[in-house]
């Protein structure tokens, strides 16, 4: 589905997985380049040790890579598959307070994506997401490796 940054950001706030989670896009940048997100401590989240969940910390960073490539290029009419294929998550101190975290894409990352999708059909890459407390320390650390596939590509070298 091909929409604006406002109306996407609305439709993840309220969508049940993240809101029950108090996962909150604050903002998607202009033509998706990036996005702003904040992960709210809250009595849905917190556990024994009287931190956020592990799996909402993971909740968090999961869609948002395939989310920008599939709105970048999507917007430039492309017919694809997006979707997280791995990720790994390092937990670096326990999430006692608020968080939040910012992704942001190159136009390097981009016109590299966009050359794979044109000459391969698939693109497959592995972006690092670092997740903030109020303090500005490091709680967690994850690398998502994103696969995207360019649904019109044709291969002609067979």
């Amino acid at each position: 589905m091909v929409v604006s940054e406002g109306l996407l950001k609305w439709v993840m706030r309220f969508y049940p997985p993240l809101l029950f989670q108090r996962i909150w896009v604050v903002k998607f940048s202009k033509g998706y380049r990036g996005v702003k997100v904040r992960i709210r401590k809250s009595f849905l989240n917190k556990n024994y040790n009287n931190s956020i969940f592990g799996g909402t910390l993971f909740s968090a960073a999961d869609p948002f890579y395939p989310i920008l490539f599939y709105q970048i290029f999507s917007h430039k009419g492309y017919k694809l598959t997006v979707w997280s294929k791995s990720a790994t998550v390092k937990y670096a101190k326990p999430a006692a307070t608020n968080l939040s975290f910012n992704i942001e894409l190159t136009d390097s990352d981009i016109a590299q994506a966009e050359h794979v999708l044109n000459t391969t059909g698939k693109f497959i890459r592995s972006f690092p997401i670092d997740i903030y407390n109020k303090d500005g320390e490091i709680c967690v650390s994850l690398m998502i490796e994103v696969y995207v596939r360019n649904l019109n590509f044709i291969d002609t070298t067979i």
